[in-house]
């Protein structure tokens, strides 16, 4: 059975991450500038409807592409820029990005270590993470969230074939669309 979305208050944080749930991934490699960088359909209206439903509207990514060489710390922030513009131009806002550079899968900043969420909890003294929804489109998104305490949302957007009912999953939809529509509707 599905999480309620109609539980879903005005003081509840929504975190999405980000390649795979609001801009494609790019097989095979990573993201690596604004070039290769596109929104799914829709994702930058989705964000601003959030923006009515949530006080908190935060990114968490893990960025390791960085650590790797395959792109610098200025091409993601360039990255960061651009998709925060063209999301404002639609009338929506991210209050804040937390990305994960490390490589180390015991980093606690890591996905599916807490560390991003408890980063934002203390820079937003009001995020309670109880009351807090993590959008993914991995598993590793899912424990991020279980772990910080969170309800978790599965994205089937690069693993259509996901078998559920799945433990670390509350609910799932097939991309951000139709999340967006089911909690129009609650």
């Amino acid at each position: 059975m599905a999480f309620d979305l109609g539980k879903i208050k005005r003081n509840w944080t929504l975190f999405l991450d980000r390649d795979g749930v609001i801009n494609y991934e790019n097989p095979g490699t990573y993201v690596r500038n604004w070039e290769e960088f596109k929104f799914y359909p829709g994702a930058p209206e989705n964000i601003a409807f959030f923006n009515t439903r949530f006080q908190r509207v935060l990114l968490a990514t893990n960025q390791r592409g960085i650590t790797r060489g395959v792109m610098t710390l200025q091409d993601l922030e360039h990255i960061h820029e651009q998709m925060l513009s063209s999301v404002e131009q639609k009338g929506g806002r991210i209050d804040k990005i937390y990305f994960c550079l490390d490589m180390d899968a015991d980093s606690p900043c890591r996905k599916p270590n807490p560390g991003m969420a408890l980063q934002a909890a203390l820079d937003f003294p009001e995020i309670d993470l109880t009351r807090s929804v993590m959008v993914g489109n991995n598993i590793s998104d899912m424990e991020f969230g279980r772990n910080a305490g969170m309800v978790t949302v599965f994205l089937r957007t690069t693993s259509p074939e996901m078998a559920f009912p799945h433990e670390s999953v509350d609910a799932h939809y097939r991309d951000l669309n139709e999340f967006a529509q089911a909690l129009q509707k609650s």
